[in-house]
């Protein structure tokens, strides 16, 4: 195996930082002093709702476990249920293609697959964010365009999987 070559481009951008400081610090004290109140205003609005996140976050992971996915995917409510899937997963994306194409394998509709993708896009642990940062009309009317867009994403994939099926059979 190749070894990597380590980057300083995070130490650089430190020092770059540090260096920039103290000489506003020397030289324009107000300004330093301006940069400071308006980044203390800004965490102590922040980490309410990062606590919020991280209490959510913790919640989702305690409770939704790959067994109970696997149980309730071939429920009667399958749309529901990916949708809402979608929505609670967490973890990088390339984790959860193993489990889905088990649920492919065991004849989970694909449209089902299509929108549980889909929705890993809304997540509830941002959506605190999202509202303080764009107000709560706006996050519900995205939320609920992405949802019903996935139905129809979904939709659309499955056609598209079952024409290429049926091709494949005719050849």
């Amino acid at each position: 195996m190749a070894k990597t070559e380590k980057s300083y481009g995070g130490w650089y951008f430190l020092g770059i930082v540090l260096v920039l400081t103290i000489i506003i610090t020397i030289f324009q004290q107000e300004y330093l002093l301006k940069i400071w109140a308006y980044f203390s205003n800004l965490i102590i609005k922040v980490i309410p709702t990062l606590i919020l996140v991280f209490v959510i976050m913790f919640f989702i992971n305690l409770f939704v476990t790959k067994e109970w996915i696997l149980k309730n995917f071939q429920n009667k409510r399958g749309w529901l249920f990916s949708i809402i899937a979608g929505i609670l997963s967490v973890g990088p994306i390339y984790l959860w293609y193993p489990l889905l194409s088990d649920l492919q394998d065991k004849g989970v509709r694909t449209a089902y697959l299509a929108v549980f993708l889909y929705n890993r896009a809304v997540k509830p642990a941002l959506l605190p964010l999202i509202i303080f940062y764009f107000g709560l009309l706006f996050t519900v009317i995205l939320t609920i365009i992405m949802i019903f867009a996935s139905i129809v994403q979904g939709i659309i994939v499955e056609k598209i999987v079952e024409m290429k099926k049926i091709t494949k059979e005719v050849n």
